[in-house]
């Protein structure tokens, strides 16, 4: 389980029949204390690979942006490569089961709310 900040926007690819594969960077914080003697411990930022499959790929795309806040729940996966060089390359990847957007909706004065309800105001409907 982790809660942090999205680094970049989602990279989305498409294959087979419309389905899709979503790749961001998450950044988790670990906030700085001062111990009692005086010493400070800065904050540590940790950076993890998130891929998101099939619908979640696609709500990536549509709702996830540059800086939003997210919690995303998952399985660890280890897989390695050679490069260009013929290095072997590690990449430690949280391949996401679930997904909450935390950030705030926009307010946006162009937005029109499709609900049913008298007032006009309504949620948008995000198909999870």
């Amino acid at each position: 389980m982790l809660i942090g900040n999205v680094g970049k926007e989602p990279e989305v690819k498409y294959y087979d029949a419309d389905q899709a594969v979503a790749t961001f960077p998450l950044a988790t914080t670990e906030k700085g204390y001062t111990l009692a003697n005086g010493t400070v411990v800065p904050d540590r930022t940790d950076w993890h690979n998130i891929v998101l499959w099939k619908g979640l790929a696609k709500v990536a795309e549509k709702f996830i942006h540059k800086g939003d806040k997210v919690y995303v729940e998952g399985k660890i996966r280890y897989r390695s490569y050679d490069d260009q060089k013929g290095m072997r390359r590690y990449v430690t990847e949280v391949y996401g089961d679930n997904l909450e957007l935390l950030s705030p909706k926009p307010t946006n004065a162009a937005y029109k709310p499709e609900g049913d309800n008298k007032d006009g105001v309504g949620e948008p409907e995000i198909p999870f």
